[in-house]
């Protein structure tokens, strides 16, 4: 752990490996971003997207890359980068690594909220409000269901994992009842999709960005650690520990409703970003800033194999994050069976 005092007497502490790995993540999403930018039907260079991006370029490189994969790329970084921190937020609250939105149930009831759209008819921009709505509300019926004088983790685990078969359930349902071309599109944003996506997508998300990562990195980071002591070595610490706990499970839910509002719910980056930012951090704690780098990242890099896998055919991104996540996930549970965990 470093400490670096400024003239005016803050102290700002960090450690030096967990930032390079997080600058380390940030260039490595940059470079998939530009590569990104410049491949597709209208090849750009490198060079190119550059000069294109700080405002030179013809009128058609302009429109390829400003408008057309420019809001695509910010999409995917900032759906990335959320998903990590909501995903780093529920592990380390539950003090499980399989806790994640993708299991505790949260995604699936931002797919309810769009799926109800899909069936009764609607615009995307109320399948994106709906989505948001269904993550919120399911957030508070686990709050809720798994509350008993406060709310602890492998409680919350077991909610989510009940609420969650109940709603997968109920979104099948739902797509049946769907008319035929919207259960398609329905299909298709319930995968986790990048396709198409613009400034409209990505302005919520930022917004929501702007205001709770500041709250989570800086307001509750230092707190959040004690807090994987336990809940008793925290509150002898000074922490309040049930009001910290809500506002980070809130944080949590509105990243993941808000994700799922962009690009529908991509799986397994919540769960996989975290434990990659760890294992190469090499530190204990959440590791916030680190996963949100990783977290985009992936995303980023996944997304970019999803256009270029097969030619002439793209892959929604949560078909190639859904097979490195279960790979992953699979994994995880080999290495905590073998360590005598499960």
């Amino acid at each position: 752990m470093t400490v670096l005092r400024t003239s005016w007497g803050l102290s700002l502490r960090f450690r030096p490996r967990a930032l390079g790995v997080g600058a380390g993540a940030a260039v490595l999403a940059a470079g998939f971003g530009l590569v990104a930018l410049g491949s597709g039907d209208y090849p750009m260079g490198p060079a190119d997207v550059l000069r294109t991006l700080t405002g030179g370029g013809s009128v058609a490189e302009q429109f390829i890359v400003l408008e057309l994969r420019l809001p695509r790329l910010v999409t995917a970084l900032l759906v990335g980068a959320a998903l990590a921190l909501a995903g780093t937020v529920f592990q380390s609250l539950v003090r499980n690594p399989l806790g994640s939105p993708d299991i505790l149930g949260f995604t699936q009831g931002a797919s309810t909220g769009a799926l109800v759209v899909v069936v009764l008819g609607g615009s995307s921009l109320a399948l994106a409000g709906a989505a948001v709505v269904g993550g919120l509300g399911t957030g508070l019926v686990i709050y809720a269901l798994a509350w008993r004088r406060g709310v602890h983790g492998y409680r919350l685990i077991l909610v989510g994992i009940g609420v969650a078969a109940i709603l997968t359930g109920v979104n099948g349902y739902l797509l049946t009842r769907a008319p035929l071309m919207e259960a398609a599109r329905a299909v298709l944003w319930l995968t986790g999709s990048l396709d198409g996506r613009g400034w409209a997508n990505a302005g919520p998300l930022l917004a929501v960005l702007v205001v709770l990562a500041p709250l989570v990195l800086v307001g509750c980071a230092p707190a959040l650690r004690m807090m994987e002591l336990g809940d008793d070595a925290a509150s002898a610490l000074g922490v309040r520990v049930r009001r910290l706990r809500l506002v980070l499970l809130a944080a949590a839910v509105l990243l993941v409703s808000f994700a799922a509002a962009a690009a529908g719910p991509v799986s397994f980056v919540a769960l996989v970003a975290p434990h990659v930012a760890k294992r190469l951090t090499r530190s204990p704690g959440p590791n916030l800033l680190p996963s949100m780098a990783v977290g985009a990242a992936l995303l980023v890099g996944a997304d970019l194999v999803a256009q270029r896998a097969f030619a002439g055919h793209q892959l929604p991104v949560g078909v190639v994050t859904g097979v490195i996540g279960g790979g992953y996930l699979v994994w995880l549970l080999a290495m905590e069976r073998r360590a005598g965990r499960l």
